[in-house]
Parts: C-alpha cells; sequence; structure tokens
C-alpha cells in the first residue's frame, strides 16, 4: 500500500511503525491530542469489496484533515490508529464479507497525528444477491463505552504483541 504523507501536528506528536493485516507497513505520526466527534454529523464512507475507498462524504474529508482526493482510491486502513488491534478489523471483514451488519468502537488516525472515537456501523453493499462492496456510518460515541472499549483493546494489542 502506498499513502499520502502525513502532517504532523504542532503538539507532542511521535512516529510509529505500522503494520497493517497484508504485511505492508508505514510509519505513521501519532499524538495524544483528541479532536471531538461533531455532533450531529455523520461519517459516511463506501469502499470496494478490497476496502479501498470511493465515496467520502464531506464530514470524513473534513475530520480526518485530507483532501477529498488523497482519501479517494486509498486503503481505508489509511485511517487505522495503532491503538486498534488487527482483531477488531478481521472481526468488520469477517462479518461484513458475510453479508451481515457489523457494529463497533473505532479510533481512528487524522492526517496530523490526532484521533477521534466513531461509533460505526458497517454494511454490505449488495447488488444482484451479490457483496459489491461495503458502507460505514460513523456516529458520535459513547464516551463511557470508549472507557470500556479502550481497556478491551489494550488486551487485545498485549496478545498481538503490539505496542499500545
Amino acid at each position: 500500500m502506498v499513502f499520502p504523507p502525513m502532517q504532523p501536528a504542532a503538539d507532542a506528536t511521535v512516529a510509529r511503525e505500522h503494520t497493517y493485516h497484508d504485511g505492508s507497513s508505514r510509519t505513521v505520526m501519532v499524538s495524544e491530542r483528541e479532536i471531538a466527534y461533531p455532533q450531529g454529523r455523520l461519517i459516511i464512507s463506501r469502499t470496494d469489496l478490497d476496502g479501498i475507498i470511493t465515496h467520502a462524504n464531506d464530514a470524513f474529508v473534513e475530520l480526518s484533515g485530507y483532501a477529498r482526493e488523497d482519501l479517494i482510491g486509498q486503503p481505508h486502513a489509511i485511517l487505522r490508529h495503532p491503538d486498534m488491534p488487527r482483531a477488531a478489523f478481521k472481526d468488520l471483514w469477517t462479518t461484513v464479507a458475510s453479508g451481515k451488519k457489523w457494529h463497533g468502537y473505532v479510533k481512528n488516525l487524522c492526517k496530523d497525528g490526532s484521533h477521534y472515537w466513531v461509533y460505526a456501523t458497517a454494511v454490505p453493499n449488495v447488488r444482484g444477491g451479490k457483496i459489491v462492496g461495503y458502507t460505514s456510518v460513523r456516529r458520535q460515541p459513547s464516551r463511557a463505552k470508549i472507557a470500556e472499549i479502550t481497556a478491551t483493546y489494550k488486551e487485545w494489542l498485549a496478545k498481538e504483541g503490539s505496542p499500545a
């Protein structure tokens, strides 16, 4: 995978090597700065069967910090924060590939290394009885659920041998 370069935020941003499910890796910039989810907005994106972004709505573009042209054609993993365990995404992809709806909490990485949390729903797009892609709708997450899932994700990362 080839991703557009990140632009580090002005705060304490550190470089971390990040490996993806396909074995590719890149250096990502990560800070502790969280961007608040915009109240009353939905983040919507669509991908093809391989997880390549084919549509990004305005809220997605604004919150991610990427230009729309930097998102379209890129793997959705461009937003994967290193604090997210591979097991969470394995569950997501296994679920939607089987034709079912998936729900979960996701910590996304912005272009500048900051992050934002979402409550995501991902569904397969079915045409003529065949899955042709996926749509994800993200909404404002519960802070209490984020606290719970953060602890779970740290446990999963430790089992995967990844730093959190």
